[in-house]
């Protein structure tokens, strides 16, 4: 299952914004996968509830995917989580120190964009990389959990990519500048819902313009993703839509306008974003 977030694509661009679920275990019918409208503007409002995403209200309204626009899959979370340096040979390739716990740092939600989106490269940075990513998406309030039950508040996962102005990570000491502007944080291109998916081994990759630059699995994290879940409750309190993105591997590598950029997790899906320079 898939939750997904959508503008039929016969609407303007200031058509209204959808959500909808993606049925089945894959999208081999290409165009020809179906989506269910949901009735609600905001389901992670009803996740509160103790509802799944399973039991939400469908409007009946179906729509093939090659009828609709998607959009990034979360629209305004009360906070994007990242985890910095979770990786050894990503430490490795910036000859950085590891932390002792996991290096969290906050996105703002003005800084996602969607399917297709551009990332648009900031004039006051001379250095943007990519860097690909699994994101947990959360499904209920999680505040203090434990790591045993830290995975059942996750509603399902989604590929990310932490775009980052590394020349001006270094220069300001702290990260918010760097990773935290307009068009840094591309989501997408759904949530997938699966209780089988395990966490702890999928494939990320990274490729810009078709050149492999990213390849490692989440079996190397140095924290994984229920440590994450348990050790970020402990610190904000988390709440449905909530994202945290779990750490890049090593071969990031430096984007520059009329790239093309595609990120990917094995099993999750897989995202692509042009490139531009700003103005």
């Amino acid at each position: 299952m898939r939750l997904i977030r959508f503008i039929a694509a016969s609407s303007s661009s200031t058509g209204q914004v959808r959500y909808g679920i993606v049925a089945g275990d894959a999208l081999g019918d290409g165009e020809e996968a179906e989506i269910e409208e949901l009735a609600a503007n905001d389901p992670f409002a009803e996740l509160v509830t103790g509802k799944s995403v399973a039991e939400l209200e469908r409007t009946g309204q179906r729509f093939g995917l090659g009828d609709v626009r998607l959009l990034a899959p979360v629209a305004d979370p009360s906070k994007i989580v990242g985890v910095g340096k979770n990786y050894a040979e990503h430490i490795k390739e910036f000859d950085s120190f590891t932390p002792v716990e996991p290096l969290l740092f906050l996105k703002p939600s003005t800084a996602i964009i969607g399917l297709g989106d551009p990332i648009i490269l900031p004039r006051w940075s001379d250095k943007v990389d990519h860097e690909a990513e699994l994101a947990v998406v959360i499904g209920k309030t999680a505040k203090n959990v434990g790591v045993n039950e830290a995975l059942s508040y996750i509603v399902g996962y989604t590929v990310a990519n932490d775009v980052s102005a590394r020349d001006i990570q270094k220069k300001d000491g702290q990260w918010t500048r760097a990773k935290g502007f307009d068009t840094a944080c591309p989501l997408g291109p759904w949530i997938t819902i699966d209780p089988r998916l395990d966490p702890t081994d999928l494939l990320v990759t990274a490729k810009v313009n078709g050149d492999l630059k990213q390849s490692s699995s989440t079996a190397a994290m140095l924290n994984p993703v229920a440590e994450l879940i348990a050790f970020i409750s402990g610190v904000f309190t988390l709440l449905p839509g909530d994202v945290i993105l779990t750490g890049t591997p090593a071969g990031v590598s430096q984007l520059h306008g009329g790239d093309t950029v595609e990120v990917s997790v094995a099993g999750v899906g897989a995202l692509t974003n042009p490139v531009v320079g700003e103005g």
